[in-house]
């Protein structure tokens, strides 16, 4: 630890000291500090800062503002990595307050820098603001399982050149394993001998894969937890969850690290994510695009799917891939003009779970977007919500064990406990109970169809922001239960829907993103996505809805 500092001609001793003088309580706290910190002593680091609604810590993932977000944060971190201070500066600014910044050398490699401002209390010294500069990443692992500069180069030019995918790690890529965001899968899967059609097309179409990014055990999951590989930042948020399945697509796109996210879609996998991230998010109509060499959950509702920033971005993927698919059976809106749109279908029930100010902002929304469109507003009766949901649920399991149910049994503690004890529900699913809710996702189809006819339907699609990373598996669970009950609407009618980034209920610090869900007609998505690009934005179909 540096014990002299360089004095500038006009510094004086006052303000430009040497290590050695700082005060000694000041010196015994830092080496406290940086004991609790190696040993990962939650309560310890918590009494190391100033215990007020006023105290910041500041990092990679964002500020954080008083003590319940400082401590949170640190209880989801699981700790850092082993280092050493090999140079610490100090400055006074008053008899109380001393300005410390350090350099930490990490065991294994790399450097980084942590500022801290000290206050004096009656009986000790303390930490009342920090800030943490952490050594470069060559990729951070919970969004990204491989990564390259591109990985997958363009196989030509084409209308998407420039434009960069990160791929969700169920799809094949060719010469890579389909890890399934599970190792124990990644350790069996043997290299793809070719790609899925889903990247096939857009390498055709001049887009280059960044890298494969991270996905929710098997993709059965909506909150974005990798019990393995970690939970990917949320850019809005650092304390909130980014959503999944598609969790690494998502937060790839919105830190701008990838300009598509390639992602799927069943009950909710790109919806959700983009409601939490802020980010347009797209599942088609199923059937709309080849499910070839993705890898299955439960084939009766999953679709694939794209996340982007902007919905010019998101245009462009779609009518390329309805290009594509020219040749072959399309259910595209180019293939026949179905009836415009004459009303914007709000349904009743639909918000129940969603809180007061979120309902509030939707329902401005809503009748904003409507008069954008020249649509009337109307509210109307949908449904039986938990019953689609319960049948969705019962047929999405009975799936997912037949296609993973052999997996499961033969590696029981290779999953994260939320996962796991998804699949050992699905093991439970009788025949019978299948065939009933079979039945019933048949005549619920049926009914979400009729009642959307020609026009659009709008909802929130989710019930508010992203919930804290800290939360409880029981609390997560209940906020999963609420938003299938909006998510499966589309879902179990096998419609287009598209979320949109409407309103933001964050305080300008932290990013609380809600998006809009518009669901149109079967076949109809890019009549959707051109849709909601005139109603965000007329010239060029970006940013938010007016507020």
């Amino acid at each position: 630890m540096s014990t002299a500092v360089p004095q500038p001609p006009d510094a004086t001793p006052a303000h430009h000291v040497a290590v050695a003088e700082m005060p000694a309580g000041l010196r015994t706290a830092l080496d406290n500090y940086e004991r609790s910190l190696a040993a990962d002593d939650l309560a310890a680091l918590a009494d190391a800062f100033v215990d007020s609604p006023a105290t910041l810590r500041g990092s990679e993932p964002g500020l954080l503002v008083g003590p319940d977000e400082i401590n949170g944060f640190r209880s989801d971190r699981g700790g850092v990595p082993g280092r050493t201070l090999s140079h610490v500066e100090a400055r006074r600014v008053s008899d109380h307050v001393w300005l410390v910044m350090g350099v930490s050398v990490f065991d294994d490699g790399g450097r980084g820098l942590q500022t801290q401002l000290w206050v004096r209390e009656p009986d000790r010294w303390r930490i009342c603001a920090a800030h943490v500069t952490q050594r470069p990443k060559a990729f951070d692992r919970t969004v990204w399982r491989t990564l390259g500069d591109p990985l997958i180069p363009a196989t030509s030019d084409g209308p998407l050149t420039g434009l960069t995918v990160a791929v969700k790690d169920v799809f094949a890529v060719a010469g890579h394993s389909t890890g399934a965001g599970n190792p124990a899968w990644l350790g069996t899967a043997a290299a793809q001998t070719r790609h899925a059609w889903a990247v096939a097309s857009l390498l055709a179409g001049g887009v280059s894969v960044r890298g494969i990014a991270t996905t929710d055990e098997l993709a059965y999951s909506i909150a974005g937890v990798n019990a393995h590989y970690g939970t990917p930042p949320n850019v809005g948020d650092p304390r909130a969850l980014p959503g999944g399945s598609s969790s690494g697509p998502a937060s790839a796109v919105a830190l701008g690290q990838a300009d598509i996210g390639l992602a799927t879609d069943t009950a909710g996998s790109i919806r959700v994510p983009a409601s939490y991230q802020g980010l347009w998010g797209l599942r088609t109509s199923h059937g709309l695009v080849p499910r070839d060499g993705v890898l299955p959950l439960a084939p009766t509702f999953d679709t694939v799917g794209w996340l982007t920033r902007d919905g010019e971005s998101l245009e462009r993927v779609l009518s390329w891939t309805l290009r594509c698919l020219s040749d072959g059976p399309v259910c595209g809106w180019e293939n026949g003009t179905p009836a415009a749109a004459t009303r914007l279908l709000l349904p009743v029930a639909a918000p129940d779970a969603v809180g007061p100010q979120a309902r509030e902002r939707f329902e401005r929304w809503a009748r904003q977007a409507a008069e954008r469109l020249g649509l009337t507003l109307t509210r109307v009766q949908e449904g039986d919500l938990t019953a689609y949901r319960d049948a969705f649920r019962t047929v999405q399991a009975a799936e997912a064990w037949r296609a993973h149910g052999a997996f499961f049994t033969a590696h029981p503690d290779a999953f994260g406990a939320d996962v796991a004890e998804r699949f050992r529900a699905a093991a439970e699913v009788t025949a019978a109970e299948e065939a009933a809710a079979r039945a019933a996702v048949t005549r619920a189809r049926a009914e979400v169809r009729a009642l959307l006819g020609p026009d659009l339907l709008a909802l929130p699609t989710v019930p508010g922001p992203a919930p804290e990373r800290d939360g409880d598996l029981a609390a997560l669970e209940t906020v999963r239960a609420a938003t299938l009950r909006m998510t499966t609407l589309a879902g179990i009618g096998g419609l287009p829907a598209l979320s949109v980034p409407a309103f933001d209920l964050g305080d300008g610090r932290r990013s609380r993103t809600v998006g809009a869900c518009l669901v149109g007609p079967y076949g109809a998505d890019l009549r959707l996505v051109r849709t909601a690009r005139r109603l965000m934005t007329p010239d060029a179909g970006q940013g938010r809805a007016p507020a």
